[in-house]
């Protein structure tokens, strides 16, 4: 009974303390896509993530209902750093909906032109400065949100004598006003929601994790909405470690002084359930470099495999560069990649279904490719050209002289396309987890390859196949399952049914071998397909910020080759990451995996017209 009436007490009175404000509420989802957007157009590095930023403590007075209820301790205050701008999950500052949305707005504009150097005011003060120099369309909006803000300031004789100078000294700086020259940290005063706290400018020296495609989720496997907040944090080094096996040799005298002693407990994979509890309630996350190494920590099955059971090689491999974004240099024969194809194994069967499948969209391509197509630039045809006659007649009030016969007609006729397609598909460890309660992301692939091959080779059209996965820089796979010069027939089938899940997923260096393999064809029009589940990561560096870099970079380098790179993705997670890699219009996000046949297809569809 009292632990029921303390429960309807801590409830009721954190409802009089935080009152539902749900009717003005504005929330990070519902705001992100324009977020990104106004932060990549002022000038924002457009490899900084939009994410959720934890709570942190604030220096600011509390009402007597909340210190009675415990709350208001802690506030999201927005945070940008060298790979995240992290904002509140949920804005309701304000009472008006329209204001709490323009200041979401007007973070993503700070951002953009935020220049930290330590001092908190200042770098503020200019930045705000800069903002409404590049933004002017927001001066009108920053006005309102500075009168709404300092309306909701603490007034300075309800402070302690302490306190009143750094509050003055902010308000100050909001009204752009003059202020003493006090150094100020965001955890001394009330929370300031128009400005940002800036954590590291750039990747710190050595910022890496040895984690593998499950980084940023549960050990379980399962996401968790509250680890992907962003959370402040430092690193420190790690203490000398005793073996958690041994005892101290005092065995008497352990009751005595045990809590002085520092005992070491060994790792394991339980998920600890108050872990996401307990970071919560830290301001600020203390990261040490542990001494287990990547290589003690990497399961059995993750090891190469024997030569007598691997993948036959062909040829003795590649060199090839990567991109490291923190030097801005291109690093030549960085990694190596080896082309192989599976050896034999039994004939691929397909389902009825599949094949039935896979008949429709080849009659489908097939139609396609029979059917005539408008051609442009026509001294005749059947309707006119619209921009060619806004140009035709804009050129000749320009005095341009032209024929009696402009090309300003559409027409429609029967031509042969020039086309070659490269297929990349990515066969990680991730693939073998399952899409849906019957199939894993593997057989999805295995089963979109196939179809797609029937398909391609109704057209006519010149084709290629591959896979790739990866463990670190040295093994870089690329699974051969066609070739250009090969036929779709039994053999190739068969590649495509005996297609496992490999390693890791280092995606720069197999854009940048299928790129050079694209670009030695003759065709006018190349297009460079990717099939994944995920993000670019491997065991090494290669994950964060710095796979996605390399792969960015390799993704322009296919453009400038003349290819059309396109990405195909059934990671719910990808509009955090793709717009990013492959543009904004350069992806296809599949929702259900067992659409993934269609949306491929579509997708090609789409790019040789």
């Amino acid at each position: 009974m009292e632990e029921w009436i303390g429960q309807w007490w801590h409830r009721a009175v954190t409802r009089v303390a935080e009152p539902d404000r749900s009717d003005v509420r504005v929330t990070l989802d519902e705001m992100r896509r324009s977020i990104a957007l106004l932060y990549r157009a002022g000038g924002g590095d457009a490899a900084v993530r939009v994410t959720p930023v934890a709570d942190s403590r604030h220096g600011g007075p509390r009402g007597w209902i909340q210190r009675l209820a415990g709350s208001g301790i802690r506030v999201p205050l927005p945070l940008l750093d060298w790979e995240t701008l992290a904002l509140p999950a949920q804005v309701s500052v304000f009472d008006q909906r329209e204001l709490n949305r323009e200041l979401y707005l007007w973070l993503a504009a700070l951002a953009a032109v935020f220049e930290p150097s330590g001092d908190w005011v200042a770098d503020n003060r200019a930045a705000t400065a800069r903002a409404l120099q590049r933004f002017a369309g927001l001066r009108s909006r920053h006005q309102r949100l500075t009168q709404a803000h300092l309306a909701q300031r603490p007034t300075l004789p309800s402070l302690r004598a302490d306190a009143a100078p750094f509050e003055a000294a902010v308000q100050a700086a909001l009204r752009g006003d003059d202020h003493s020259p006090l150094f100020i940290e965001p955890q001394q005063v009330a929370p300031v929601w128009l400005w940002l706290t800036a954590g590291l400018s750039h990747a710190p020296a050595g910022s890496h994790s040895n984690t593998g495609d499950g980084a940023g989720e549960r050990p379980d496997g399962n996401p968790d909405a509250e680890s992907k907040q962003r959370r402040r944090s430092q690193r420190v080094e790690q203490k000398e470690a005793r073996n958690p096996l041994l005892v101290a040799a005092k065995v008497e005298a352990v009751n005595s002084w045990s809590e002085l002693i520092k005992l070491d407990r060994g790792t394991d994979d339980e998920v600890d359930p108050n872990a996401t509890a307990a970071a919560n309630d830290m301001d600020t996350l203390s990261l040490a470099r542990g001494e287990q190494t990547t290589a003690s920590r990497v399961k059995f099955d993750l090891d190469l495999p024997s030569a007598s059971a691997d993948d036959i090689p062909l040829g003795p491999g590649r060199k090839t560069p990567e991109w490291d974004w923190r030097k801005s240099v291109m690093q030549p024969d960085h990694c190596a990649v080896q082309c192989s194809v599976a050896r034999p194994g039994t004939p691929y069967v397909p389902s009825q279904a599949l094949r039935a499948n896979a008949r429709r969209m080849r009659r489908r391509l097939e139609v396609l490719r029979a059917a005539p197509r408008w051609q442009n630039g026509q001294t005749t045809g059947d309707d006119f050209d619209i921009d060619a006659w806004v140009r035709f007649q804009t050129e000749s009030q320009g005095g341009v002289q032209h024929t009696d016969s402009p090309p300003v007609y559409i027409r429609r006729q029967r031509g042969e396309r020039s086309l070659a397609t490269l297929l990349l598909a990515d066969l990680s460890l991730s693939t073998d987890a399952y899409a849906t309660d019957h199939a894993r992301v593997i057989d999805v692939i295995r089963d979109a390859l196939y179809v797609f091959g029937e398909a391609l080779a109704g057209t006519g059209d010149a084709f290629e196949m591959l896979g790739f996965s990866s463990v670190r820089r040295q093994h870089v796979r690329i699974q051969h399952i066609k070739g250009f010069g090969e036929s779709w027939n039994d053999t190739v089938r068969s590649r495509v049914g005996v297609l496992k899940p490999g390693f890791y997923t280092r995606m720069g260096a197999a854009v940048r071998d299928a790129t050079r393999r694209l670009s030695a064809r003759p065709e006018r029009q190349r297009l460079l397909l990717v099939l994944t589940d995920g993000k670019p990561n491997d065991l090494d560096i290669y994950e964060g910020r710095y796979g996605l870099e390399d792969t960015r970079h390799a993704v322009q380098e296919a453009r400038d080759a003349g290819l059309v790179p396109f990405c195909v993705t059934i990671d719910k997670e990808a509009h955090e990451y793709l717009p990013m890699l492959f543009g904004s219009q350069g992806y296809a996000l599949v929702k259900r995996p067992q659409d993934l046949v269609q949306r491929l297809t579509q997708a090609w569809v789409t790019l040789a017209r």
